[in-house]
């Protein structure tokens, strides 16, 4: 072999050995990538703070167990100041800036609404877990081929007016003996399918309505409201209340408006409201989807001490909900061994996965709440809470109850109560 050919190999070979750790070198980086999850919520609120908050702890045990198919999760987290613009900003910027292979929160319904639109035409997966109007699981089910990216990871407003109203049967009207009640719910979108659930099923819980109140948002000052609540004269008090929970406690607790504070109060589920009321949400009553002393799963308990422990306050409803979603978004991305849209999309579709909130599952394409976590006993069921001494303690399923139910000195008593 002459000299020219011995050298013409050996840099063949060379080049060889340099391609194959080449393939190798990028074959380990594209393994390192990171699963880029867009994160959006009003930071400023309880409620989106939580959402930031339930994403953080979840994105960190992930990581700390070797992430997804060994890929870390980097969340890329918006403020969208409870605005439609600014969500939908941030979703596009999560989607074409920063390539998240998914987009997880949104509290706002209007915000939700406004930036769902966006996920059909980017054809981004996108999980909502603080949101409830029933308007997001309808676009999905009349329109599933522009909409199926889309999925809801906590319950939406007719199943909180069931959770309400199962509760009301129980505890108001078999337990206290109460027979009459007024709704106060504040305008928002995610509140008209609730009043519509309530005006139907408290009349079959036992609570005939006397009074239908819908309010401001923006309203600071509440006596109008119970002076005309008051002359209804109802035993209790249905609320919906998600964006001004703390003015309207305040006042029913300082004015002693006599009858009981119940119904749903999305602020009303973590521990910092007691703080924000300075106590006056004692003796108030919501619901939630679960609650510290409530193990509805062997991992809600568990979920809450860590969440306290770092956070140092309790999590309110989609706290629970966004944990859940990154880890439900975990496991399709593994099943389906892609990132792809359309993968994902069917993986998630196929979910069945025990969380904190209970078993999780997504209803079919067809169904009412296409996409919607189903309800009822097996799967996700709610609690009913009340404040007693600045702690929440479980009152409703009996089965999950940790305490009973009080009434305050100047709320009336009915009956067998």
């Amino acid at each position: 072999m002459s000299q020219l050919s011995l050298f013409a190999r050996r840099a063949a070979l060379a080049a060889a050995g340099v391609g194959v750790v080449l393939a190798g070198s990028v074959a380990l980086a594209r393994a390192a990538e990171p699963v880029r999850i867009g994160v959006i919520a009003p930071t400023s609120a309880i409620d989106g703070r939580s959402i930031m908050q339930g994403a953080e702890m979840a994105a960190d045990e992930i990581n700390a167990a070797g992430g997804v198919d060994g890929r870390p999760i980097k969340l890329y987290k918006y403020d969208d100041h409870a605005s439609a613009a600014d969500g939908v900003r941030a979703f596009q910027r999560a989607t074409k800036q920063n390539h998240a292979v998914a987009v997880i929160g949104n509290f706002t319904s209007e915000v939700a609404l406004a930036t769902e639109p966006w996920a059909a035409r980017l054809k981004e997966p996108y999980i909502v877990t603080g949101a409830s109007t029933t308007k997001i699981n309808e676009r999905i089910r009349n329109d599933y081929a522009h909409y199926k990216y889309v999925f809801r990871d906590t319950l939406n407003s007719v199943v909180v007016g069931k959770i309400v109203c199962g509760y009301a049967k129980d505890i108001l009207v078999k337990d206290l003996g109460y027979k009459t009640a007024a709704i106060m719910s504040e305008n928002a979108d995610w509140t008209k399918p609730l009043d519509k659930e309530y005006q139907k099923c408290l009349p079959k819980a036992g609570l005939k309505v006397v009074d239908h109140i819908r309010f401001d948002p923006n309203t600071n000052d509440f006596s109008p409201i119970f002076s005309r609540i008051e002359r209804a004269k109802p035993d209790v008090i249905i609320t919906g209340i998600a964006h001004v929970g703390v003015k309207p406690t305040v006042q029913w607790h300082q004015n002693q408006i006599p009858m009981m504070f119940a119904g749903w109060s999305s602020q009303a589920g973590a521990s910092s409201f007691w703080k924000s009321t300075n106590g006056a949400a004692e003796d108030t009553i919501t619901g939630n989807v679960a609650s510290g002393g409530a193990a509805l799963t062997p991992k809600t308990i568990p979920f809450i001490k860590k969440y306290e422990k770092r956070f140092g306050e309790s999590p309110a409803y989609n706290a629970y909900s966004t944990y859940d979603a990154l880890y439900i978004l975990k496991n399709a991305i593994e099943r389906a061994h892609s990132t792809k849209p359309d993968a994902l999309v069917k993986a998630l579709e196929k979910t069945d996965y025990v969380g904190v909130q209970g078993r999780e599952q997504f209803y079919a394409r067809h169904a009412r709440f296409a996409h919607g976590l189903r309800y009822g006993p097996g799967y996700l069921t709610g609690v009913a809470i009340q404040w007693q001494a600045g702690k929440q303690v479980v009152i409703w399923p009996k089965k999950a109850a940790n305490g009973q139910v009080q009434v305050p000195d100047f709320v009336k008593h009915a009956g067998n109560g």
